[in-house]
This record gives C-alpha cells, sequence and structure tokens, in this order.
C-alpha cells in the first residue's frame, strides 16, 4: 500500500513543476504528516525529492529527474482508450484504473506536453444518455464487465418477454447505447452471438475457467450489424403517406431515418410538388403518434383505418380551435 503510494507521489512530482503538501494529501488521501514522511522516505532511497519552505514553498523534483516505473498495467491500459468517457468508466468500476493510467502517461509525457490530459477534457466530453430520460445504472454492470476485461465464462439469468431463462454466456463486449447497457456475447450452448441489455440481469456469476476469444470478432461491426436487423425487424407493417416539401425534410426525424431515405429515394411528387411515399413502420398505433407530429405537411392514404385515425384527430382539433 505505502509503496503504491509512493510510487504514485514520485508521479504526480513528475508530472508538474512544483506540488503543496495540501495538494499532494489530497491527491494521496492522506494527511499532511504523512506527506512528509513520504517525501523524506523518498529522499532516503536516492529520489531527489526537494522542500521549498515559505508561502509559495511546495515540493519537486531535482535536477529534472525522470522515474521509469511508468508501465502500464493491462488493466490500465484497456481503461486509458476509455478516459474520455468518465461516466461509462465510473458505472463499470474502472474510474480508478484510468486515474491511475492517465496519471502515468502524464508522467512520462515531455513537460510541454504535460497540460494534454486538462486540455482535451477541455474540449471534449460525451454524454450519452437520450435528452428527457433518466438514466439508472444497472446492478450487475460491473460484474458483468469483469467478466468480459477477463474472458470469463458467466452463468447468468435473464428476464425475457417470456420468462426468466439462464444461459451460459461468454461475454466479447460492452456497448452503451443511448444511456442504456449492453452486453454482446457467444452462447456456450450453441456458439452463436447474441446481444442482451444488462438491465434485464437478475443474476451473474462468473465462473472459475475463461473461454478463448475469437481474435476475429469485430465488435463495433457486429453491432452495427445487429443494431441494422433490430431496426429492421420490428418494422412489421406499411403506410402510404403524402408529404408536403417540409414533411419530405422533416420525415427522417419523425420515422426510423434509414426507412425514411429509403421511401424517400422511391417516391414521386405529384404536381403540387407532393411526395406520395410507402413507409415501413413498426405498427399503425406507433405511426399514428410518429406522424402526427408531421402535423398538415402530411396526408395518410392507407391503411383506411389509420387515415380514420387521422380524420378523428383532424375533427377534434377543428372543435377545439375552431370559430
Amino acid at each position: 500500500m505505502r509503496a503504491a503510494r509512493l510510487i504514485k507521489m514520485v508521479l504526480l512530482l513528475q508530472s508538474r513543476t512544483s506540488m503543496t503538501a495540501a495538494e499532494l494529501a489530497r491527491e494521496l488521501e492522506v494527511s499532511e504528516r504523512t506527506v512528509t514522511r513520504d517525501a523524506q522516505a523518498l529522499s532516503e532511497a536516492g529520489v531527489p525529492v526537494y522542500a521549498d519552505r515559505g508561502r509559495a514553498g511546495g515540493y519537486r523534483l531535482v535536477g529534472g529527474y525522470r522515474t521509469r516505473l511508468t508501465g502500464l498495467g493491462r488493466s490500465e491500459a484497456e481503461a486509458l482508450f476509455l478516459s474520455g468517457v468518465p461516466g461509462a468508466l465510473r458505472e463499470m468500476g474502472l474510474e480508478d484504473a484510468a486515474s491511475a493510467a492517465r496519471l502515468k502517461v502524464s508522467a512520462a509525457l515531455m513537460p510541454s506536453l504535460s497540460d494534454a490530459s486538462r486540455t482535451a477534457a477541455q474540449r471534449f466530453h460525451l454524454d450519452a444518455p437520450n435528452w428527457f430520460t433518466e438514466p439508472k445504472t444497472p446492478e450487475l454492470l460491473p460484474a458483468v464487465a469483469d467478466a468480459v476485461w477477463d474472458d470469463r465464462r458467466v452463468t447468468a439469468r435473464y428476464r425475457s418477454q417470456e420468462a426468466e431463462v439462464e444461459r451460459e454466456l461468454e461475454p466479447y463486449g460492452l456497448v452503451l447505447k443511448a444511456g442504456v447497457w449492453y452486453v454482446c456475447a457467444r452462447v456456450a450452448e450453441n456458439g452463436s452471438f447474441r446481444v442482451y441489455r444488462i438491465d434485464r440481469f437478475t443474476a451473474v456469476e462468473a465462473r472459475v475457467d475463461r473461454f478463448p476469444r475469437d481474435e476475429e470478432f469485430d465488435l463495433p461491426g457486429f453491432w452495427a450489424e445487429r443494431a441494422e436487423q433490430f431496426a429492421r425487424s420490428i418494422l412489421r407493417a406499411e403506410v402510404v403517406v403524402r408529404l408536403s416539401g417540409d414533411g419530405v425534410r422533416r420525415l427522417p426525424y419523425a420515422v426510423d431515418p434509414a426507412s425514411a431515405r429509403e421511401a424517400l429515394a422511391a417516391g414521386t411528387p405529384d404536381e403540387d410538388g407532393w411526395l406520395t411515399v410507402t413507409l415501413p413502420v413498426e405498427s399503425e398505433k406507433v405511426a399514428h403518434s410518429q406522424l402526427t407530429g408531421l402535423g398538415p405537411e402530411v396526408e395518410v392514404l392507407a391503411p383506411k383505418s389509420l387515415r380514420a385515425r387521422f380524420v378523428a384527430d383532424a375533427a377534434r382539433l377543428g372543435r377545439l380551435y375552431g370559430t
């Protein structure tokens, strides 16, 4: 414990020109008296730590001293590539590893680059959740994350639409999509890859044995393919609509963007400049909700039952706003 703290103290002083006892105590989570003792121990071990006294005083390393104790561990190196998403790191339980990795990198950089971490943080921030939603971290996310980093099989109980099922999984990777955590895993029983929402796990138990990872597995490619398949799989119905110019521009923001683009490309404008298209939708009920947002810029032509919904809406609006 103390050895790790002494190393961290050297790295802190190496990455900055000077630090006060109070600053070191805060970073190391110890008392200022402990900082004084640690500085003395480093000096006795041959590390040239010098203490400047007075109001502007502090601790510094003499003569441009630089330690070679900057080798990254595996967890630190993996966490470093995610250091731009502090919220995700915290939820997976990797915040400490990322902090140590950033400190080691800062200590290894040339003095002219010592402010790189600060300038990067000033210029980029990822806010993953959707607007108007309250993100909730799945209770079992740290356990799943540990298994992912360690290539360890897990026995998981999962709450599906029909019932609760138990599966032996080989968790390959994690995905954070619009504030929702997913794990991409291979089912040990049949070798197929599937995607699971982590907030639907009711139990996760890590196995002793590790699984041999398929090095050809491409997590971003796999996710993109499955996400497209999912989006298309839920579009089980079709509606025919007529759109004004403004309706054409707004349609991709009201329904699935890819489906909207494909439908618009196949449409034909009439003499009034309105475009008639056949649009894949999830259901008549969902289409009613989505297309209502386009107001008078869309006319539903089919099916008749959906058109009747809009006729009823128009009549109600007329009674509500009519003179």
